[in-house]
């Protein structure tokens, strides 16, 4: 066995004569456990709050987005629409087209997106799931919103005496004169609520889904306009290749954005969150870890005689500053794997029982990711060496035979 890991290991098992060494000990083994513990529960809460806060834009976001480059609508033909399900990679994709539009039920309005989808846009997102309450519906008129529309205007369900009033402006055309004048400066369009979704705040107040042809009426587009296509993936090619594919199959009249292009303020925001965070408890640690230096330090001391003694049986210097080293690597690598083990055992309860809520019914939301285990430990044993090493430079020989 290794002359100094032998030694280091004994060190490591016995105790001080010395109770003050021995109180220094076990608060130092202590707080490398508390900090690892600590570190890998705050990484796994973050993973869980980007999971969850994802979840909710990636029901409406497709795998691959195609939007014009100018403007806010183009084209798509039918032949172009063969060349897209001709790609290899695409397993579908839906039309869509978007507009800003005034909404009155009685003497109550908002302002929403009315959201043009076709038959297969709830196959290419996850939209479906976030239904509420009612159906898509059953006739050309109906209109899925969001339930913070639906609060706001307090239009009943399959109210067909009453539906609620689209609003959208006329395209400008031509030049002023008294017919124009005359005439209303919208369009609009009558609509039945059929169902609800909900999915979180700012987009429960954000869309009413319609069938496409009446939003192309309304916004007076012709039946190839359109403001997007969703696309959903089989994972048989690149997203690289794709989105060329997709742009030369356009006539590069469109930009292809993933779905973390397309949410990408918040994706680096949730990053930069979770990075500030590890930035703060690896400080924690740091400072902590200044406790190894006191320790080993103190052990150094309390082991002057035994490092004499091993000195004159032939030790280096070398040898008994690797003693030293070793034993705060072992104190930190061994504190840091108990604190994962328990930031495990936390985590893993959360994930069964859920015994800390957010609200009455939804608890806090955590992912157990292996990756933060390695980051943990990663993050330890480094600060862990660095640590051990300037703690065990203080053997010297002048030291020894002092």
């Amino acid at each position: 066995m290794n002359f100094p890991f032998y030694i280091a290991k004994r060190y490591l098992r016995s105790k001080s004569s010395q109770n003050a060494v021995n109180i220094i000990n076990f608060i130092t083994f202590l707080v490398i456990v508390i900090g690892s513990a600590a570190l890998f529960i705050v990484l796994s809460a973050f993973a869980g709050l980007k999971t969850f806060s994802l979840s909710f834009t990636n029901t409406f976001d497709p795998d691959l987005k195609a939007i014009p480059i100018t403007g806010k609508t183009f084209s798509v033909s039918p032949e172009q629409e063969a060349d897209l399900l001709s790609i290899p990679g695409i397993a579908n994709f839906s039309k869509e087209l978007e507009e800003r539009a005034y909404l009155t039920f009685r003497d109550k309005s908002c302002i929403a997106f009315i959201k043009g989808i076709d038959h297969e846009y709830r196959n290419v997102t996850g939209v479906d799931s976030t239904l509420y309450f009612g159906n898509w519906g059953v006739t050309e008129y109906n209109t899925v919103m969001g339930i913070g529309i639906y609060n706001l205007l307090g239009a009943p369900v399959d109210n067909y005496q009453n539906p609620i009033s689209v609003l959208a402006p006329k395209p400008g055309k031509g030049s002023i004169n008294q017919q124009s004048l005359n005439a209303k400066p919208y369009n609009q369009l009558p609509l039945v609520v059929s169902g609800v979704y909900a999915v979180e705040e700012n987009l429960d107040k954000k869309y009413i889904f319609v069938q496409l042809p009446l939003v192309q009426d309304l916004l007076e587009k012709d039946s190839t306009q359109v403001s997007g296509i969703n696309f959903k993936l089989n994972g048989e090619s690149s997203i690289n290749d794709l989105k060329q594919n997709i742009r030369s199959s356009l006539d590069d009249k469109v930009i292809v954005l993933s779905r973390r292009e397309l949410n990408g303020t918040l994706y680096r925001m949730l990053n930069t969150e979770n990075l500030a965070t590890y930035l703060i408890f690896t400080l924690v640690l740091i400072i902590a870890l200044f406790n190894v230096v006191g320790a080993i330090t103190m052990l150094i001391l309390d082991k002057q005689e035994n490092s004499k003694t091993l000195y004159s049986l032939g030790a280096t210097i070398t040898e008994l500053r690797r003693v030293y080293f070793i034993q705060g690597v072992l104190v930190t690598t061994l504190g840091g794997f108990i604190g994962v083990l328990i930031g495990s055992l936390l985590i893993g309860s959360q994930l069964l029982f859920g015994w800390l809520k957010i609200t009455a019914t939804l608890a806090y939301p955590v992912e157990y990711d292996y990756s933060n285990i390695f980051i943990v430990m990663g993050t330890i044993v480094i600060l862990g060496y660095i640590s051990s090493k300037i703690a065990s430079s203080r053997i010297t020989k002048k030291l020894i035979e002092a």
